[in-house]
């Protein structure tokens, strides 16, 4: 019995010994996962492994990038959220994970409660285009003629819901302008439709500018508060607009960010946003996201969530006034 009892005592101190001497190890300790929540081989998969290699040589520890698509990035997102909150699991999460898709679907997660924030990594603006049978050059001559011809004109978007629909209802309120609103599956059929003539214009992703380069599309603005560094001769929309157009604060722009599953300690978030500020500040981990046609940029997980805040508030008015519904 004395024995037993010995035998449990030792036992036990031994595992308050293994726990404290784990809880005492500084993070990482092993290899973190980055959940991307969208397939291999797109900007979000690639961005996803620039940011694991970046992040994982200052941290000492190997990033794998593990691929959870499906659901619009929703079934990534949910793994995350319900993952341990130790900072090994991460999430590649974006202004759809995180602000859209909660507004427009019924979730497994709760985008606010479910995670930390840890901070941005960049923003992606969309792109106002024309097609060369509009004769407008500029933001206040594309006023005048859609005002001209009310309810005639088509703008194109790359699915109903998405951003690039959004931006179009958001201009279409603050300019009055009406416009009728073509779905597509994708950016590049709504792009090639533009240069068939079949729709007039879009708010498209900066694939277009490819297009724009060559004259089969006209680049009109962006639609960012300052101009992108890789098209800095592109106007922003509030600049380009013509004074009381209503579009002074016109802004949108899709973004990235880095999230840890909710309850993950401070000092673990405080320590992966620390290293994602200094690995966006190297210049071959910026000139690579910037060579996907995203801004590389970062904040504190306070500015991330107040992103998320406002963001939210925006895009919730809008879906509600234009009684935007996803089928």
């Amino acid at each position: 019995m004395k024995q037993t009892l010995i035998s449990v005592v030792t036992a036990s101190l031994l595992t308050c010994v293994l726990a404290t001497t784990a809880l005492a190890q500084p993070f990482p300790a092993r290899p973190i996962k980055l959940v991307v929540p969208y397939p291999p081989g797109g900007v979000t998969d690639i961005l996803g492994r620039t940011l694991a290699q970046a992040l994982g040589d200052p941290l000492g520890q190997p990033i794998t990038v593990d691929n959870r698509p499906g659901a619009g990035g929703a079934l990534g997102a949910d793994a995350v959220a319900r993952s341990a909150a130790d900072g090994y699991t991460l999430l590649l999460g974006a202004s759809s994970t995180h602000v859209l898709n909660p507004l427009l679907y019924k979730l497994a997660y709760d985008p606010v409660k479910d995670f930390a924030p840890v901070g941005l990594i960049a923003a992606t603006p969309l792109v106002l285009v024309v097609g060369a049978q509009v004769p407008a050059t500029s933001v206040a001559e594309l006023l005048a003629w859609l005002k001209a011809r009310p309810g005639q004109a088509n703008y194109g978007s790359y699915g109903n819901a998405s951003a690039s629909h959004l931006a179009g209802e958001l201009f279409k309120a603050l300019a009055g302008v009406d416009m009728v609103h073509v779905p597509y599956k994708g950016s590049a059929p709504a792009q090639a439709d533009i240069m068939a003539g079949v729709i007039s214009l879009m708010f498209s992703d900066m694939s277009a500018m490819q297009h724009a380069k060559t004259g089969r599309l006209r680049a009109l603005a962006i639609t960012s508060a300052g101009r992108a560094n890789s098209f800095p001769e592109v106007p922003t929309l509030a600049e380009a607009a013509p004074p009381g157009a209503g579009l002074a604060g016109f802004e949108v722009a899709g973004w990235f960010a880095l999230y840890a599953p909710a309850a993950t300690p401070k000092a673990v978030v405080d320590r992966l946003s620390q290293v994602l500020g200094a690995a966006l500040g190297v210049g071959e981990t910026r000139n690579r996201i910037a060579g996907l046609g995203l801004e590389p940029g970062t904040s504190t997980p306070e500015v991330l969530a107040a992103l998320m805040q406002r963001e939210r508030i925006k895009w919730q008015k809008l879906i509600t006034d234009a009684k935007i519904k996803v089928e």
